[in-house]
């Protein structure tokens, strides 16, 4: 049954009259009574007798009437629990690199959760290419990334502004006396690099080959916390976001190398899909994340 009909039929019991209640809906007066014939023939009652020039209800009909109340009243109550509960509760799924979860995200979901504290929060780590990929794919509701900047025609990519990469060794370290260093003076060394597919990875190899200082790779980790123990022990020298290691420079556990270039710059992205339907939690999330460089940093990423 349609519950216009229940509408109808209770505009109707209101006016006591078929033509006042087709003036008030919008309808043609034939529409009414046919609606009103409908949930006649659907219960198999009459709704309506006359009295003179007036209509009332008759037993059955104030009987459906007190019915059709109570049923709109609790779709009205439906339609704005389910509407408040897609504006307030659900899941957010959020994919993102290592580096990023663990020093550049945390006050931003702390703040996220306090405000919408019925939205689940998801956390699913990745690599670049693969996390776009998921945003395509629809697994994920964003993605948190290091990486060049770039474009997709399918894909909203807002710069949060540049992560400083830095190369760390161990304490003592040959080219720790060096003032500035070059790619080609990198040449020989043992590289502790991130697992492949890693943006900032494919950017220093790349250097490397067109500096011709060969990549003596002797260990690789998808772990930040397992390339940085290597490094304090003297086993290789590697690339990694200054946010990670912020606190191990200061206290002197690792050494940051003076060296720098060009093309050795990624930026943090939050990356959506562009037909993306955004929830309110979901566009409060965005902009949170989009007004990152405004708004004063997070204690991490202030360090150093």
């Amino acid at each position: 049954m349609d519950t216009r009909y229940l509408q109808t039929f209770r505009e109707v019991a209101k006016c006591q009259s078929f033509t006042r209640a087709a003036e008030v809906l919008g309808y043609a007066q034939s529409s009414v009574t046919m609606q009103i014939q409908n949930l006649e023939n659907e219960f198999g009652i009459t709704l309506f007798e006359r009295w003179g020039r007036k209509i009332r209800l008759t037993h059955a009909g104030e009987a459906l009437l007190a019915y059709s109340d109570q049923v709109m009243a609790i779709l009205d109550e439906a339609r704005g629990n389910l509407s408040e509960q897609a504006q307030i509760a659900g899941t957010l799924s959020i994919g993102t690199v290592e580096s990023l979860a663990a020093f550049f995200l945390p006050p931003y979901l702390q703040k996220f959760r306090q405000e919408h504290s019925r939205m689940r929060l998801l956390l699913h780590p990745g690599i670049c290419h693969d996390l776009r990929q998921g945003v395509k794919e629809g697994k994920y509701d964003f993605v948190v990334v290091l990486d060049w900047l770039q474009e997709h025609p399918e894909l909203n990519n807002v710069n949060l502004g540049e992560e400083k990469l830095v190369v760390i060794a161990a304490p003592g370290h040959r080219l720790s006396e060096k003032k500035q260093i070059e790619a080609k003076d990198f040449a020989g060394e043992n590289w502790i690099f991130t697992e492949a597919g890693c943006s900032y990875r494919s950017i220093m190899e790349a250097v490397l080959r067109d500096a011709e200082a060969p990549i003596d790779m002797t260990m690789e980790f998808g772990s930040l916390e397992a390339i940085k123990q290597c490094v304090a022990y003297d086993l290789g020298i590697a690339l990694v976001p200054y946010i990670a290691v912020a606190e191990e420079a200061e206290k002197g556990t690792l050494i940051i190398l003076p060296f720098s270039h060009p093309e050795v710059r990624v930026y943090r992205q939050l990356v959506y899909h562009k037909k993306k339907w955004m929830s309110q939690p979901m566009r409060h999330f965005l902009e949170l994340l989009a007004n990152a460089e405004e708004s004063q940093e997070p204690k991490s990423a202030k360090m150093g």
